[in-house]
């Protein structure tokens, strides 16, 4: 009966995805709209957000812009809110990943990028509604991590690092709005099949499909819950990494298979 009643408290009758075109957050977009949900879908590629407007007639509102973009971000937030309200959840998926040793020169607009979509796309993303979100007394900040946010992996310095910066930018967050009524919610996936992992030339254990990935975080996301691994494997696999003693964590991984840089 508690699980009932918690799933009624947090029933989600609208919600705001960043990296809704493809991957995870399309894969969450299709969730909360097969349950009633209105969206509003940020991506770069309209055409892919106007497929799936059409496939849900009147409950997807498309923004066509770049996270790193601020003032585009606040445009299509105010819209958003105007046509529809403050949404119950708003999430921080837009993401990129891309192989980077710091060795070469050419590298260091990938750094940028990565820095960039991944940790300051999430403040964009956040910021105009937490004022809102705080008026209200209500919602949900959902940032998406990475287990690779755990430790540096080698090869995707680049990426780990941001990774790293959104779990404690989100842990930061999520103090400063304690007791406000706003939560927030960390969820750090492990290997999901999309076509961000698809170049990966490594094993990649325990990995879910989106779609299975997408029903697990929203069940955490209803939940409110501070911070989650999805799937719970890979949280045994994080907790084992960052218990690991530096020199051993070395050893282990100097000769880790890399992905593969942009100019490769």
């Amino acid at each position: 009966m508690a699980i009932r009643l918690n799933m009624q408290k947090t029933h989600v009758k609208s919600v705001v995805i960043s990296g809704a075109s493809g991957g995870i957050g399309l894969a969450l977009a299709r969730h909360y709209l097969l349950r009633g949900a209105t969206i509003a879908a940020l991506a770069r590629r309209d055409e892919l957000l106007q497929a799936l407007a059409a496939e849900f007639p009147g409950r997807v509102h498309c923004y066509a812009l770049d996270v790193r973009d601020a003032p585009d971000m606040r445009r299509a937030a105010d819209d958003f809110i105007g046509r529809v309200g403050v949404p119950d959840v708003v999430i921080a998926n837009a993401g990129v990943s891309v192989g980077t040793l710091t060795e070469y020169t050419e590298d260091i607009d990938a750094f940028q990028q990565v820095m960039d979509i991944n940790v300051l796309g999430m403040v964009k993303t956040f910021q105009p509604f937490v004022a809102a979100m705080r008026r209200e007394q209500q919602g949900t900040l959902v940032g998406i991590a990475s287990v690779a946010g755990f430790r540096g992996l080698p090869g995707a310095s680049a990426y780990s690092a941001s990774k790293a910066a959104a779990i404690s930018y989100l842990e930061s967050l999520r103090v400063e709005l304690h007791g406000s009524g706003v939560k927030v919610v960390t969820i750090c996936p492990g290997y999901i099949r999309t076509p961000m992992t698809a170049a990966n030339p490594y094993p990649m254990p325990f990995m879910l499909d989106a779609d299975a990935a997408a029903s697990r975080m929203a069940r955490v996301i209803g939940q409110q819950a501070a911070f989650a691994v999805i799937p719970w494997q890979m949280d045994m696999v994080g907790r084992a990494l960052k218990l690991m003693p530096r020199g051993l964590y070395d050893r282990l991984f100097a000769r880790a298979p890399h992905k593969p840089r942009r100019n490769q």
